[in-house]
């Protein structure tokens, strides 16, 4: 028996021994669990491509993963037991089939978001039973959704968008009551909404947007009473918005666009005050617009355009203070323009085409000065243009036509300094054409055609030298000569001044106008030869002319004009010997001294041409002599027989040098090295992109910056430009279906080598058709794809040289701004029209109504209903119908191309994901091609 002295000491003494074993048994413990995490993210490491598997340096066997490995994070209280994992954006490649997931029961949040993981979701992912965030966005990881997710009963966060996820929406996520976010988007999910969604009463964000889902919106949905977010655009849903909708107050975004949804729109849409952006655009909506959107002042984006919706829009409509993009075309509105549109003072994009719209447009429009676009085209607007347009200095794009506005063009359009689309066609304006139109500096589209104008053209439109796209000024009264300030517009493709009262000849300054696509000068008055320029001789419209010559169908052979007599031939002889004779001898003596001065040089050329072994680029200097004067010599000076382009920072000639070689020599335009306000940033950053390797990007050899001119030097590719083969017809036919598919891969790995492998990152700012060349096996090569970002980037025209029209993002109306996203909006748009044979511009405009193309651009021959066209219809009929096989790669490659040409630039993919998508596996068609409508591509996507 132990004494009562006895028992404190020991009781002391076992409960310290019970307490040292509980604790050596728990850091045992701890530590075995440490060990064994560490092994199982080492063995799923491994399981990565090798390439990747560097990316993951720091995960070492002799480091602890808590304080050394990245992205590795583990619990707060001191232990080492791993509770995140966040691995995002770091380029890994594999799957997670070799992830031990039941070795990390503590694991609180996965983040692999943004990487190029693929394969199934393993169904063994549910071993991670405490996990509260998952996120697998970004990847591409295929297949259906395991059922297995609806056992992560404590998950808050649930992102699967980006991927290429298949099967029915999953009703077993109804199991997930602690959600608050849930993002399936952007994936291939079929079927309708499962209604079990509606379990989710904690779900702040729902977006199940971008997929194949049908049917009807359940009632469920209502009872997400806490949803601030719900994006269910660009799907097939259809029927009518149950009424249940109506509960959801909170709602801050709420996305419909690109669906069949009918009935009226949701009448307690704003009841909070708090809805932001509201997008129920390309739908089948009906009825007015709810009274709740009057006073929603908490809206910033609003876009009703393509529905069947009716009112007055001067009453249904109110001031918002916040709102920042509003676009009602395409519907039955009426009524008057309100002044409270001037009163949104953060506004900049205002389009209502296309309604029924009367009355003026009031002088308050001036007074939303941040105002990007306006567009009020196609209604019944009547009155003068007010002048106080002239205050909406930030405008880009003014689209008044198709109205019947009269009087004239108020001079204070001149003063708008970004203004590069001005449409005023289809109107009754009169009076004459204002010169200082000729001082938007900015101008790449002018419109006026089809009004009263008359008096002359004024010799300032010469100004306009970024004009490029068209220069429409037929069916007017324009009298007078064409001037010849007009042949400065070299970059212009499209000029129409037929249907007019222009006198005189065709001025010579239009040999320059090599950019030229069309010409239309008919029904005018005009005599003499035509310009000797290849449109004038193959593609120009100059029928019912006073008396135009020369080598062109339908006109006659111009004669030399014969001389009045003797004494005439007498004087001109005269006057043309003497001064031969004296240019004679001035040129004999410049040549003596330019035959010494060459002498000299070709004496130390050729010293260092033997040196490096014909390799002149490896010896540049920094104005670069000694390649300067071979260049000059090759090319003549740069004579106009050598030029194989013009583009809109230079002029590209093909140049043989003295050593055999041939290469691509980039002149640039004399107004842009003679603005570069920093020459050495100019060279290095040359140099850095001399080193860029990569066998789908032209190689840049290097550069001549000389005092009096400077150019780029790049090898020189046979086949020229995808522009110029797919205007031939035996070229396009050679570029067959494989080829062009070959192309899109290529082009698609250039630019993800740019956006992502590239140190820095390069954004090439001008993805079209002219800068994509192609060698002898018709691989793609992508130029220029460094000149735009160099050349006066810190200029306020930066929006001009950061792309060519037609191709450039949407986004550049609002932000002036080129990002990553920019190119994959013109890889889309080059995509579609590699498979389409030309510029899908036609084809946008009739399913867009933010279209950039003009309406003298667009076919009639369209339905009334783009989205049921057949796919084969849309393609290049100069090729035959593709094969099953390739026919399944064609339809995947279209319907990416449209995601990539989305409104959004944060829904469009990265050029990362493009990659991706275009190296899977394709699956087979589930119905045969030649019935594939646009309409099911289309709905992938959402187009502004």
């Amino acid at each position: 028996m132990i004494s009562k002295g006895l028992f404190s000491p020991l009781l002391i003494i076992s409960i310290s021994f019970l307490h040292y074993a509980s604790f050596a048994s728990a850091s045992s413990s701890i530590n075995e669990q440490e060990k064994l995490e560490a092994e199982s993210l080492l063995k799923w490491k491994t399981s990565l491509e090798n390439e990747t598997q560097s990316l993951l340096s720091s995960w070492s066997p002799s480091k602890t993963p808590c304080k050394y490995w990245v992205g590795i994070g583990c619990s707060s209280n001191g232990s080492s037991i791993i509770t995140h994992i966040n691995l995002t954006s770091m380029g890994l490649t594999g799957t997670l089939n070799h992830f031990n997931f039941t070795s990390f029961p503590n694991l609180y949040s996965l983040d692999l978001h943004d990487n190029s993981l693929h394969g199934n979701i393993p169904p063994h992912i549910a071993n991670l039973s405490g996990l509260a965030i998952l996120n697998l966005g970004s990847n591409k990881f295929s297949g259906k959704i395991t059922h297995r997710v609806g056992d992560l009963v404590k998950l808050e966060v649930l992102i699967l968008s980006k991927n290429l996820l298949s099967g029915p929406a999953p009703y077993f996520l109804g199991n997930l009551t602690n959600l608050s976010i849930l993002n399936l988007g952007n994936n291939h999910l079929s079927g309708s909404i499962p209604v079990e969604i509606g379990r989710l009463r904690n779900l702040t964000e729902l977006r199940l947007n971008l997929n194949m889902l049908n049917g009807s919106i359940p009632a469920s949905l209502g009872d997400l009473l806490s949803l601030q977010v719900l994006s269910l655009y660009g799907n097939n849903l259809s029927g009518f918005l149950p009424k249940e909708i109506n509960k959801l107050t909170n709602l801050r975004l709420f996305f419909l666009s690109n669906n069949s949804i009918s009935g009226l729109l949701p009448e307690n849409i704003c009841h909070g005050v708090i809805l932001e952006d509201f997008c129920a655009s390309n739908n089948r909506f009906w009825g007015t617009v709810p009274k709740g959107l009057k006073n929603c002042t908490s809206l910033t984006r609003l876009r009703l355009d393509r529905n069947n919706l009716i009112g007055n829009i001067s009453e249904d409509f109110g001031i918002y203070p916040k709102l920042d993009y509003v676009d009602l075309s395409y519907n039955n509105f009426h009524g008057e323009v309100s002044p409270n549109w001037g009163k949104c003072q953060l506004l900049t994009s205002l389009k209502i085409s296309d309604n029924q719209i009367t009355g003026k447009i009031l002088p308050e429009i001036g007074e939303s000065s941040l105002l990007h676009v306006l567009d009020l085209s196609s209604n019944n607007l009547e009155g003068e243009i007010p002048k106080e347009l002239g205050n909406l200095k930030s405008l880009y794009n003014l689209t008044l036509s198709r109205n019947n506005l009269s009087g004239n063009i108020p001079l204070e359009i001149g003063t708008l300094p970004d203004l590069s689309y001005l449409d005023l066609s289809g109107n009754n304006l009169s009076g004459s054409i204002p010169k200082k139109i000729g001082d938007c500096s900015s101008m790449l589209y002018l419109n006026l055609s089809n009004n009263d104008f008359h008096g002359e053209i004024p010799a300032e439109i010469g100004n306009l030298e970024w004009l490029q796209v068209a220069l429409d000024l037929s069916r007017n009264s324009l009298s007078g000569e064409i001037p010849w300030q007009v042949g400065k517009l070299i970059k212009l493709e499209i000029l129409d001044l037929s249907h007019n009262q222009l006198t005189g000849s065709i001025p010579s300054s239009f040999d320059e106008m090599l950019s030229l696509r069309l010409v239309d000068l008919s029904y005018n008055q005009l005599e003499g030869p035509i310009p000797d320029n290849k449109v004038f001789q193959e593609a120009a419209v100059l029928g019912n002319n006073l008396g135009l010559c020369g080598n062109f169908t339908g006109l006659k052979i111009c004669l030399p004009s014969p001389l009045k007599n003797k004494k005439n031939r007498t004087n001109i002889a005269i006057l043309i010997t003497i001064p031969f004779l004296g240019s004679l001898i001035i040129l004999s003596m410049i040549m003596g001294f330019l035959y010494v001065v060459r002498k000299r040089r070709r004496n130390t050329g050729s010293e260092m041409r033997h040196s490096n072994h014909g390799n002149l680029f490896s010896v540049w200097s920094y104005d670069g002599k000694l390649v300067y004067e071979d260049i000059r010599e090759a090319t003549e000076n740069f004579d106009a027989k050598y030029c194989i382009g013009i583009g809109g920072t230079g002029s590209v000639y093909k140049a043989k040098l003295s050593t055999g070689q041939i290469v691509a020599v980039k002149k640039l335009h004399p107004s842009q090295y003679a603005e570069l306000k920093d020459q050495k940033a100019f060279v290095s950053e040359i140099q850095a992109l001399t080193k860029i390797r990569h066998r789908n990007i032209v190689k840049l050899h290097g550069f001549c910056s000389h005092a009096q001119e400077s150019f780029l030097v790049y090898e020189y590719l046979e086949r020229g430009s995808l522009a110029k083969i797919l205007k031939n017809e035996e070229d396009a036919k050679e570029l067959d279906w494989i080829k062009r598919i070959d192309f899109v891969k290529g082009v698609a790995n250039a630019l993800c080598y740019m956006h992502y492998d590239s140190i820095p990152s390069i954004i090439h700012r001008d993805i079209s058709s002219n800068n994509i060349l192609l060698d002898a096996k018709y691989e793609a090569h992508v130029s220029d794809f460094g000149t735009a970002r160099l050349v006066k980037v810190d200029s306020s025209n930066c929006t001009v040289l950061a792309g060519t029209y037609g191709y450039i993002a949407p986004e550049f109306a609002y932000t002036m701004k080129v990002t990553k996203k920019c190119d994959v909006y013109s890889f889309g748009i080059v995509t579609l029209e590699i498979f389409m044979g030309h510029h899908p511009g036609e084809l946008i405009c009739s399913l867009s109504s933010s279209s950039s193309l003009s309406s003298s651009e667009t076919s009639s021959s369209l339905p009334s209903s783009p989205h049921e066209m057949l796919l084969r219809n849309v393609l290049d009929n100069r090729l035959p119908s593709p094969t099953p096989k390739v026919a399944e790669e064609v339809v995947a490659i279209i319907k990416m191309a449209f995601t990539c040409i989305d409104a959004n630039p944060q829904v469009r993919p990265t050029m990362q994901h493009v990659c991706q998508e275009l190296s899977t596996p394709r699956q087979t068609l589930s119905e045969p091609f030649d019935e594939v409508t646009l309409g099911k591509l289309l709905n992938v996507n959402e187009i502004v």
